[in-house]
């Protein structure tokens, strides 16, 4: 049997985002549905520069795959995300491809951010503030523009040389008016969606700033060290995640010493109608997602269906 040897080049031709959503709206149904077996994310230190992380298995029902996904980070290199996801046969654990996972990863929690904004945002919430400028904020922004018509954005870094680059590159291949502020304060003034993408440093969105109505999505909330809502923020929201678990044993939620019961639903729940989602055009919603092994499935299975067919891409028959 040939396994599928998927560059970065390989992925990123084999995967479109549009039809990616889909299949991830889909996903988080089916894992609400039927949760075949519980998340596993193993996260160790490497050395002071550097950590690995573990994601397994990846599972969906209907899937006839598992995923498992092997990452590494390092801060002080560019790119700083590097690693590997294997694509088993569910029934004969035959290995069915190899694919870089960086922009897989990437990708998938662009989409899964929109989703959640999507879900959860007023209908008319149309002005974004992007709290970060790197490359999640350029994947996030692109992603909502698959899921609603913004009219405005505004972006805030810490370097404002990064924010007003990121605005120049966003109008230039979005043609949306993008403007580079100064302060967080001035990023949220008038936006309806607030999207954190780890700006660094804790509490760097205080509740006093966020307004009735308004829609957060939290991207990079799976570390207790890059926690950027105050706990009085998550008080006031209804609070929704991708897993209760892992949201309390090692992100945003369980940092701040909030319980479960903080926890309004799980987006698949919501997606699924097992559980409300926004009931009011006052109300404030908050989606913070830790990032799950089906998450990962979905996105790999989409590509290798792709990938089949292409032929420029590698295969290798490691029984021979």
């Amino acid at each position: 049997m040939s396994t599928l040897l998927l560059t970065r080049s390989d992925v990123s031709r084999n995967l479109q985002a549009l039809t990616l959503l889909t299949d991830m709206r889909e996903a988080f149904r089916a894992d609400a549905l039927a949760r075949t077996v519980a998340p596993q994310r193993t996260r160790v230190p490497l050395h002071t520069e550097g950590t690995t992380m573990v994601l397994f298995p990846g599972s969906l029902p209907g899937v006839p795959a598992y995923s498992v996904k092997v990452s590494a980070r390092f801060p002080a290199i560019t790119p700083p995300l590097q690693g590997m996801l294997q694509l088993h046969d569910l029934a004969t654990g035959q290995l069915l491809a190899m694919m870089d996972s960086a922009q897989l990863t990437a990708v998938r929690t662009g989409v899964v951010g929109a989703l959640g904004t999507d879900v959860l945002a007023r209908p008319d919430a149309s002005r974004v503030a992007l709290l970060g400028a790197g490359s999640r904020s350029v994947l996030q922004l692109k992603s909502l523009r698959l899921v609603r018509s913004l009219s405005q954005a505004f972006v805030y870094d810490a370097d404002f040389t990064r924010a007003a680059a990121l605005a120049t590159r966003m109008y230039q291949e979005l043609s949306l008016p993008v403007r580079p502020v100064g302060s967080v304060a001035e990023a949220v003034e008038e936006a309806d969606i607030v999207v954190t993408t780890s700006t660094g440093g804790k509490a760097s969105l205080p509740a006093e700033l966020v307004r009735p109505g308004m829609h957060i999505t939290a991207l990079g909330e799976d570390e207790q060290d890059r926690v950027e809502l105050s706990p009085a923020l998550l008080e006031r929201a209804t609070f929704v995640c991708d897993h209760r678990g892992l949201a309390l044993s090692g992100g945003v939620v369980g940092s701040a010493g909030l319980k479960e019961e903080s926890i309004h639903a799980e987006l698949g729940e919501i997606i699924a109608g097992l559980r409300p989602g926004r009931t009011s055009p006052e109300q404030l919603t908050l989606f913070c997602t830790v990032g799950l092994p089906f998450q990962d499935l979905a996105a790999a299975w989409h590509v290798y269906q792709a990938a089949v067919g292409d032929e420029d891409v590698r295969r290798v028959d490691f029984s021979a």
